[in-house]
């Protein structure tokens, strides 16, 4: 007999084939159902690709008032839509005025509207960023690559404005979206991915990007996502640590809640 069936006359044993014993408590048996089936292949669950309130409340609430301004776009009186993007423009002009403020109002429309591209990244890509190391660091990433990336594509050109290789309206080149920070998460997330699903992700949507650079149609905006992409590229170390540590106090806590379970249900 085999550690860990049952003995001729049907009585139970343990993993090392011992009966147990009558009247004694507690004392070990087979493996628990939840353990066999923890070790198990794990089942594909779609539904956790779509952020919700609970489990991913940054992406949610984000993703909510994404919707509200692309409907405002979309239903909105034109002139009304144009003066709110220029106000929440990030060109050289703003930056200089109102650096902080428009650099959280750029992030609050979607360049393109909601059939934009970046809309179904967003909502995957955070999501799934926001499940393995939280609400707060997700947007420490993706506020990072927005705001880096910014900076790095409109300082040169108020440089060059100043040197006189541009012409003044660069100074007021509408730039909005969530693009940067969009990138920035791409990167990020890749790293806490299995090795042949990060490198497919990098090289495909690096691929696209670079596309869009030889394509030429706005040269800048293309340089600030190959950059933010590599910003979250850089963040591998930080968001591999905060990972680790999501995942122990998530342990924590279901183990926390265990015992109050178990006595409620004897």
């Amino acid at each position: 007999m085999e550690p860990g069936g049952v003995t001729a006359d049907g009585e139970a044993v343990d993993l090392h084939g011992r009966a147990p014993l009558d009247g004694i408590p507690a004392q070990p048996g087979p493996p628990a159902l939840e353990t066999v089936r923890a070790t198990g292949p794990r089942r594909l669950r779609p539904w956790r690709l779509l952020p919700t309130p609970t489990g991913t409340p940054f992406t949610y609430t984000y993703a909510c008032v994404l919707l509200g301004t692309s409907l405002f776009m979309e239903f909105a009186d034109p002139d009304t839509v144009a003066a709110a993007l220029r106000a929440s423009s990030t060109d050289v002009t703003h930056l200089a005025q109102s650096p902080v403020l428009v650099l959280l109002a750029s992030a609050l429309w979607i360049a393109g509207g909601i059939t934009s591209p970046f809309v179904i990244a967003f909502v995957v890509v955070l999501t799934a960023l926001e499940r393995r190391i939280g609400g707060l660091r997700t947007a420490v990433v993706f506020l990072l690559g927005h705001v880096v990336a910014t900076l790095a594509t409109e300082v040169p050109v108020g440089l060059s404005v100043a040197v006189g290789h541009l012409p003044d309206s660069s100074l007021h080149r509408l730039d909005y979206g969530i693009s940067f920070g969009v990138a920035a998460s791409i990167g990020a997330l890749a790293g806490l991915l299995t090795p042949w699903l990060r490198w497919l992700v990098l090289a495909g949507f690096g691929a696209m990007l670079l596309q869009d650079l030889i394509a030429f149609t706005d040269p800048m905006t293309s340089w600030g996502h190959l950059l933010a992409l590599a910003i979250g590229v850089a963040t591998w170390p930080l968001v591999r640590r905060w990972r680790t540590r999501t995942a122990r106090r998530t342990a924590l806590a279901r183990d926390a809640r265990t015992p109050r379970r178990s006595a409620t249900a004897a």
